[in-house]
């Protein structure tokens, strides 16, 4: 796939959970490389306030609509982005029929439309794929360790029943499929009260309150800055690589130490505050990213000293009154 920039007509690309954190700054990134962008959201998880700075913008359309019922795009399409679905654990227990929907009717409908209109496919897929891994890093070849039945199976399911439909439409339909699995990810546009570690932090840390722990915090996650991760993605779309792509920041910290380094930045009295851990909470979560090195010349940029900071400056605005504490200098 080419860039959309130069003297002939613009593309159009179709972003499912455009409102979202991550729908909204890949809209962003389509608009600035001079493509169309058609973005579909039912804001279940997505926010109004994420595409408020492009309403207006004459290369953006928006539709409000649930994707798990038939998608109907007017026009010619060359790309559709699928990244709509709960992506938090708070979300997708409350919403787990709905979850388990989207990814399955609502992958089908995007590919189906991808077909229809001889459009490229990226499906925004997890490193949930992996579970509680019993491989560390993990890489694109190892096929997890994931619990069926469990809390957090309606998210892992629906996203491994996505991957397996996009690459039968890519085998048996000769549909143009990109699959990334993307790896914890984090910057301004979060839902504060989404239950993931970065806003949950960050808010607890500008509000006073004691940051929550659980288990012992030697948990590890890996932290991606956003500009990072939709860049990765974007050169994954326009590569020919169809076989999964992990995108994320291979630099590991224990959830301990991540809250530690928010009560370094951040002049608060918080302390930590440690909790059971929920059932099966990933232990270990850390990308192998060579085959993106390789294949996109693709790594992380952002140091995450500065991603954090920007990403408080952000809860800060959107705290107000309530931020009660702010950044050291």
């Amino acid at each position: 796939m080419s860039s959309s920039t130069g003297s002939g007509p613009k593309k159009t690309s179709v972003v499912t959970g455009g409102a979202g954190f991550l729908g909204s700054h890949l809209t962003d990134r389509l608009l600035a490389e001079g493509w169309r962008v058609i973005g579909i959201d039912n804001f279940i998880t997505g926010s109004r306030r994420n595409i408020a700075h492009i309403e207006g913008n004459p290369d953006y359309d928006f539709i409000e609509h649930d994707i798990s019922k038939h998608i109907t795009v007017p026009g010619a399409v060359d790309f559709v982005f699928n990244f709509a679905s709960p992506a938090s654990p708070i979300d997708y227990y409350q919403h787990p029929i709905a979850t388990l929907k989207v990814g399955s009717l609502g992958t089908h409908n995007c590919l189906g439309l991808a077909k229809a209109k001889g459009a490229g496919f990226l499906m925004a897929s997890t490193s949930e794929i992996y579970g509680d891994p019993l491989v560390h890093p993990q890489k694109e070849e190892y096929w997890g360790n994931v619990n069926t039945v469990g809390p957090r199976s309606c998210y892992d399911e629906a996203k491994r029943f996505s991957e397996a439909i996009t690459m039968s439409y890519h085998t048996a339909c000769d549909v143009d499929t990109k699959i990334v699995r993307i790896f914890n990810t984090y910057g301004p546009r979060m839902r504060l009260e989404d239950g993931r570690v970065v806003p949950a932090f960050i808010g607890q840390a500008l509000k006073g309150e004691p940051l929550t722990i659980f288990g012992d915090g030697s948990q590890t996650r890996s932290f991606c800055y956003v500009s990072d991760l939709i860049d990765g993605i974007y050169r994954l779309s326009q590569s020919q690589e169809h076989y999964p792509v992990n995108i994320g920041n291979p630099h590991e910290m224990t959830i301990r130490e991540f809250g530690e380094a928010i009560l370094r930045i951040v002049e608060t009295p918080s302390q930590l505050d440690f909790r059971p851990l929920p059932k099966d909470d990933p232990k270990q979560r850390q990308p192998d990213i060579t085959k993106a090195r390789t294949l996109l010349g693709w790594e992380p940029k952002v140091h995450f000293d500065e991603g954090i900071r920007k990403t408080i400056e952000y809860f800060i605005g959107v705290l107000g009154n309530e931020a009660k504490c702010r950044l050291k200098n």
